[in-house]
């Protein structure tokens, strides 16, 4: 049958240096770009990563159209791919920073921002004393014949989330992290991307930061629950082709979204 989109998902460890990250940036798009790709997926934290919770980094926010965006939409348009990467945004109305996702067409054009909704107060982390949560919200864009709904880290914990962009048409949900990395936390990674996939028989295209500080294993996972891509621990690039008629084909024998009895909305 027809297929549909050639993803990759591309991950590296992010740091403070924020120009070795746009460097990493840089290469793993043209990298995920000579596979074929048409959309790349970069990791949450793309532009500028710390993992110690008391650092103070509102110096270090950028505008949407800041260095780390403008290589974003000038990567996109001179690769042709169209890319998804987490940064921090500057709030206007608060003195806190935004975890975002920009959603950069083929053109270089801004398609959209996901501002994440779910904060990482969990772990012994509080990602809400730096950061101002977004609103629910589901944000999708259409690629080759399919369509994709961005969710950020965290916010897998919710199946609810997930719901939301199926709901408003998704059969691909894009899933950027910084999965950090700790006792049973790869198994709950790899589990609840495969249960987001099963529960709602999509696809789940997921990058995360590498070590030492984060897990890795960037993967994409069929509407089944099969890994048909893992990147591994290692930086560097997985991909896949994505097919239509395989979400279509596993709706018609699992056809839980069509069984089910009720629906949730944000609260």
């Amino acid at each position: 049958g027809p297929m549909g989109p050639h993803v990759a998902v591309a991950q590296f460890g992010g740091s403070t240096d924020k120009a070795a990250n746009r460097a990493a940036v840089r290469e793993l798009v043209a990298q995920a770009a000579a596979t074929g790709a048409e959309l790349v997926v970069m990791p949450e934290y793309s532009m500028y990563s710390v993992q110690d919770p008391k650092v103070d980094y509102r110096d270090q926010l950028e505008p949407i159209d800041g260095e780390f965006g403008s290589l974003v939409s000038a990567l996109a348009k001179e690769q042709s791919v169209a890319i998804v990467a987490g940064m921090t945004v500057v709030d206007e109305q608060s003195d806190k920073g935004i975890n975002t996702l920009l959603v950069v067409g083929a053109d270089g054009e801004l398609i959209d921002t996901y501002e994440k909704v779910h904060l990482y107060d969990a772990f012994g982390f509080r990602e809400s004393d730096r950061l101002r949560a977004g609103d629910p919200r589901a944000v999708t864009f259409e690629l080759g014949g399919m369509t994709f709904g961005t969710m950020t880290c965290y916010d897998l914990r919710f199946p609810e989330m997930a719901r939301l962009l199926v709901d408003a048409g998704a059969d691909a949900l894009i899933v950027p992290a910084a999965w950090v990395a700790g006792p049973a936390k790869e198994d709950h990674w790899m589990t609840l991307l495969r249960a987001r996939a099963i529960e709602n028989t999509v696809y789940v295209v997921a990058s995360g930061q590498t070590g030492p500080q984060c897990t890795g294993l960037s993967m994409v996972v069929d509407p089944m629950g099969v890994v048909v891509a893992n990147a591994g621990e290692a930086k560097g690039v997985a991909s896949a082709v994505l097919d239509p008629e395989r979400v279509a084909s596993v709706r018609k024998r699992n056809p839980s979204l069509a069984n089910r009895r009720f629906t949730v909305a944000p609260k």
